[in-house]
């Protein structure tokens, strides 16, 4: 069962960061991850071989990101380099149906989160 409830002596930052972190590192089974047809047309091409290959890369990369130790954000933005491209990752908390924002994305209990992944044409 996951405990929802955080230390005391965590800021609200510091709540949101873990949770996001736990989304990106693939940890949060309410999470999702989606992919943009932007991002798997630029390394796939129409080969469903390649487009599974490049998006197993490419979570492999953004679960490996690691945010400089004197980092204060909530660890909902990064970017990644593959292939000789900058890959974007943003994650957003929404309400448990996935219909609105979260009424307090630092409550797991009544949050999901998403992680899209794509290209700068996208942003």
């Amino acid at each position: 069962m996951l405990n929802t409830t955080a230390p005391k002596d965590l800021s609200r930052r510091e709540i949101l960061a873990r949770l996001n972190d736990r989304c990106r590192h693939g940890l949060d089974r309410n999470a999702r991850t989606v992919m943009t047809r932007t991002c798997l047309g630029t390394f796939a091409g129409d080969s469903k071989v390649n487009e599974l290959v490049a998006q197993a890369q490419i979570l492999a990369a953004i679960r490996k990101f690691v945010y400089p130790a004197d980092d204060r954000s909530e660890h909902d933005r990064g970017q990644i380099e593959y292939q000789g491209h900058t890959v974007y990752f943003a994650i957003d908390a929404y309400d448990t149906n996935l219909e609105y924002g979260s009424p307090d994305p630092a409550d797991a209990s009544v949050s999901r989160r998403v992680m899209t992944i794509m290209m700068r044409d996208d942003l």
